[in-house]
């Protein structure tokens, strides 16, 4: 399964290992196991601190096709149900590392949070090996079952266990169970989860309250390319520089092909995000992620206050948190996500295999979702609720040319139906005749654009009727020292080489308000007299 090329790359960081780690795999007869025992041993190979050990583990192991993780004889609290190949190979190999003592990459109020935990919380994460959002829940709680020996963490490949996929009616992943009761699923990342680790327990972020940085010069809101942009172009002017981001990469990181990037010919978000941390690791910039921003204060010195209970001082902001997948807002969306209703095909595609589909939406996000499901499901109907699709006429062609296509125009979403907790059918309406029609299928993917994530500026700034934040030509916002950039805006054509360019935009706009508004911080005696 894994070639020399690859068995060199991990020997090559296995060199950095501190921790002998073994895997311990459940004894047991399984069509699987043998090709999992070979594939940790390939990876044991690579290094004299990997080991691996068939033991019975029963009660702690789920079935033999199943191993944990334990750092000088410790348990880590990693598990693994499957074979972590595909997108999940990566969460494999960093568990091992950190497990090993490489350092976690995680921000340190987020680490007082984890550690905080005092319950025991036991996590399952239902996968799918080619579903590129989840080694990112997977990897997060197994950083969590690192840093709190009250926490563990299994991933679990919903391909091997179909059973207990049945079973729990899961229709989409991630979907993480805690203590055997439904978590968090669909569009989950590791600020949802500490987010609801808070819900379940608000003194966790009693540890981070106050201020965790010296006064900052920019503070930019949003981790895509707009924040991106922004970041690097204030770090290049000598500024002191703080990225808050719930999800460094936003949505771009669940592009799969880019290929209007311009000077790049073709590539993926994943690949796209990837490149952006490198850039901005090239400069001093403070990143804060897995934490949201609940709200900002005005003044000459803005103050800024994260989900994680820190509270961070700047001289000025700029907010390029980008948008996220707009709902249909119809009957039996919200109550059947993860059960038939889904946002990303990509993730969700393989549940459909050989069942009937529909995408809802008929512009770029739309025609592409059909294209890739074609290939997975027995038939895809995109329903567009105007008379003509909004797609580039090239994909439209591609589409026409499916036999397992159909495309519906000038159709309303009315409802969508369910039985048993599972989607069965789609209500619709002919807008020219007004009849309803219902068609049976088993799930519906709803690609009809983004909405801004501009909420937690509300009172703020202004914003237009669709909740844009209004800028002007300079990214400036109605609020002094406060600027806006990228998708989040009033700025026509939400692109990524846009938001760049934006980005940068509003990076030299607040270097020139700071260099006209200097803002004079005074001590407590100064302030006195």
């Amino acid at each position: 399964m894994l070639t020399k090329e690859i068995l060199q790359a991990l020997k090559g960081y296995a060199e950095s290992m501190q921790k002998n780690v073994t895997f311990v795999v459940q004894t047991g007869e399984h069509s699987k196991r043998e090709e999992l025992v070979s594939f940790l041993s390939d990876i044991a190979g690579v290094s004299d601190k990997l080991s691996l050990e068939e033991r019975d583990t029963k009660g702690v192991l789920r079935s033999s096709i199943s191993f944990l993780l334990e750092a000088d004889g410790e348990d880590t609290g990693i598990r693994f149900s499957g074979i972590p190949g595909g997108h999940e190979f990566n969460s494999l190999i960093l568990g091992m590392l950190h497990a090993s003592g490489t350092e976690l990459k995680i921000d340190d109020s987020v680490k007082a949070i984890v550690k905080g935990v005092k319950e025991e919380l036991n996590f399952e994460v239902f996968i799918s090996l080619s579903c590129h959002n989840c080694p990112e829940v997977v990897q997060a709680l197994n950083q969590f079952a690192l840093l709190n020996p009250n926490i563990t963490s299994e991933m679990i490949d919903g391909g091997l266990y179909q059973n207990v996929v049945a079973e729990r009616d899961i229709q989409g992943v991630p979907s993480v169970y805690l203590n055997g009761e439904l978590f968090a699923n669909g569009k989950v990342d590791a600020s949802v989860l500490i987010d609801k680790l808070i819900e379940r327990d608000p003194s966790l972020k009693e540890a981070n309250k106050g201020e965790s940085l010296p006064l900052q010069d920019v503070t930019v809101i949003g981790g895509g390319p707009a924040g991106v942009a922004s970041a690097i172009y204030s770090a290049r002017k000598g500024l002191k520089v703080t990225v808050v981001a719930d999800r460094f990469g936003g949505q771009v990181k669940d592009t799969m092909g880019i290929e209007n990037l311009i000077s790049v010919s073709k590539t993926t978000g994943p690949e796209l995000v990837g490149n952006l941390m490198e850039h901005m690791n090239d400069y001093d910039i403070t990143l804060k992620e897995h934490v949201r921003v609940d709200s900002v204060e005005q003044g000459n010195v803005k103050t800024i206050t994260l989900s994680s209970g820190e509270q961070i001082r700047t001289r000025s902001i700029i907010v390029a948190t980008g948008a996220r997948w707009r709902e249909l807002g119809v009957p039996g969306e919200k109550e059947n996500v993860g059960n038939g209703v889904a946002y990303c095909p990509h993730c969700d595609g393989p549940f459909f295999k050989g069942k009937d589909v529909a995408v809802i939406g008929g512009g770029n996000s739309g025609i592409e979702a059909a294209l890739d499901l074609a290939g997975i499901v027995k038939s895809v109907t995109v329903f567009e609720f105007m008379p003509e699709l909004k797609a580039d006429q090239v994909l439209i062609d591609q589409a026409e040319k499916r036999e397992n296509i159909t495309i519906i125009r000038n159709a309303a979403t009315h409802q969508i139906t369910a039985e048993n907790g599972k989607v069965n059918a789609i209500e619709y309406q002919d807008r020219n005749t007004t009849e309803l029609h219902t068609l049976p299928l088993s799930g519906v993917f709803v690609q009809i654009g983004l909405v801004p994530n501009s909420q937690f500026m509300e009172g703020v700034v202004d914003m237009s009727k669709y909740g844009e934040i209004v800028i002007d030509t300079k990214c400036n916002t109605s609020a002094p020292g406060i600027f806006a950039a990228g998708d989040v805006t009033t700025v026509p054509y939400k692109q990524i080489v846009i938001s760049m360019g934006e980005g940068a935009k509003a990076s030299l706009a607040a270097f020139e308000y700071l260099l006209s508004h200097e803002v004079i911080e005074m001590d407590e005696e100064t302030q006195a007299a």
